[in-house]
């Protein structure tokens, strides 16, 4: 049974959140670039550090077998967490970056010049960038979806861009700007209809959303473990067996091989396939941690009280002058960016910050959709579950000082 959502006990384990910014109490607000930890993911991660640390799956003494034991009980909560068919199909990365870079380079080895790529235009650098080696490299064509007014994802222009010669489509699930949500179920429907696959970027889903890959249907899905309340340098790649056993290693070394010998390799089955070396173990664990801490609570109340937070906001700034938000889709995640006529966004962050407000300002290494907004940078609040209405509130105070001193 989920654990009552008690705000006020969550806070409690949240160490950092009892500290004083320039002094103020701290307001973070700056959620989804990276989430704070709580003592669940810190003690797990320390504990296994002080009683049971060995490197894994090659030892047979006890602490290797205790380390290993720790390591594969991450994948299985992973894999309940995206509701995968097999802990095999979760691949531990170092974040979502090396996923997508890891997706990328196994279509390298088979694309050809002239085969494309669709994109949308709200996709994080980490979902632009490694398909832009294979236009470079390999002589790619990548073909870009852009958005209706409210932000969210033109459909239409989707179901343009997808044809024959469309290998990959490669989508958010959430924005780290807008906060749109994707219709991925339908996106991978249009993919599949035209031979392609899909890969869905859930960075920031996996913390908002409810994943269930097999009932989305995409062929890869990635996520990262600093915006899901756990440690960074780890993430995970979802792939369908057949994805991956099409896929080439994208790293070679230890524990991904079979036999090696002085003119041959043969390599192992996934996920070892595609866990060169010493894996992030810590980090494996403390994202496990993370995850078994996130699922304590009802999803339904976390997903209202977020909200809340975020409507909060939104009405705080709807009377401000000069002030625009940008994306404002139905059933968008709690993500609020916002231009102000006047104010540089480093500006509003920077001033923020006397008054121990924490939000993002920039392009969010989302530089294409920049471009699409008509803006060079925006400010950004995003809300996690620990935030309370009386943080909003001292942001909304505190951008109308800072407010006054700019504009």
């Amino acid at each position: 049974m989920p654990h009552k959502f008690d705000l006020t006990a969550i806070r409690a384990e949240f160490p950092i959140l009892s500290r004083q910014v320039n002094g103020h109490p701290l307001v973070y607000l700056d959620n989804a670039a990276s989430a704070q930890k709580p003592d669940a993911v810190i003690d797990a991660m320390a504990n296994q550090m002080r009683t049971a640390y060995a490197n894994v799956h090659r030892g047979l003494h006890t602490l290797a077998n205790e380390t290993t034991e720790a390591y594969e009980a991450a994948r299985e909560t992973v894999r309940a967490f995206l509701n995968a068919p097999s802990a095999d199909n979760v691949i531990f990365t170092k974040g979502s970056t090396e996923g997508i870079n890891l997706v990328a380079a196994a279509l390298g080895a088979r694309i050809q010049p002239g085969d494309e790529i669709v994109l949308s235009i709200m996709e994080h650098h980490s979902n632009i960038v490694p398909w832009h080696f294979l236009r470079e490299r390999h002589g790619a064509g990548l073909r870009w979806v852009g958005l209706t007014e409210d932000g969210s994802l033109d459909m239409d222009a989707l179901r343009a861009a997808i044809g024959p010669k469309t290998k990959m489509v490669a989508v958010t699930h959430m924005s780290n700007v807008l906060g749109t949500v994707t219709d991925v179920a339908a996106i991978t429907k249009l993919a599949h209809a035209a031979g392609a696959e899909i890969l869905v970027d859930g960075s920031q889903a996996a913390v908002h959303l409810k994943v269930d890959v097999q009932a989305l249907g995409c062929d890869w899905y990635v996520m990262t473990g600093h915006k899901l309340y756990g440690p960074t340098g780890i993430g995970a790649l979802y792939g369908t067996s057949e994805a991956l056993t099409r896929a080439r290693p994208y790293q070679g070394g230890g524990e991904m091989i079979e036999v090696v010998e002085t003119d041959r390799i043969t390599y192992n089955t996934a996920p070892h396939k595609f866990e060169a070396g010493t894996p992030p173990i810590l980090e494996a664990i403390g994202l496990g941690a993370a995850l078994r801490w996130m699922g304590q609570f009802d999803a339904a109340e976390v997903a209202a009280h977020e909200h809340a937070l975020y409507t909060r906001a939104r009405e705080a700034l709807r009377g401000i002058n000069g002030l625009k938000v940008h994306g404002e889709s139905p059933g968008k995640g709690a993500v609020l960016s916002f231009s102000l006529e006047g104010a540089h966004p480093h500006d509003l962050a920077q001033i923020l910050d006397r008054y121990g407000v924490a939000i993002r300002a920039g392009h969010h290494c989302a530089q294409p959709l920049m471009q699409h907004l008509g803006v060079s940078a925006t400010a950004r609040a995003s809300f996690a579950l620990y935030n309370t209405l009386a943080e909003v509130d001292a942001f909304a105070e505190a951008l109308a000082k800072a407010r006054k001193m700019l504009v």
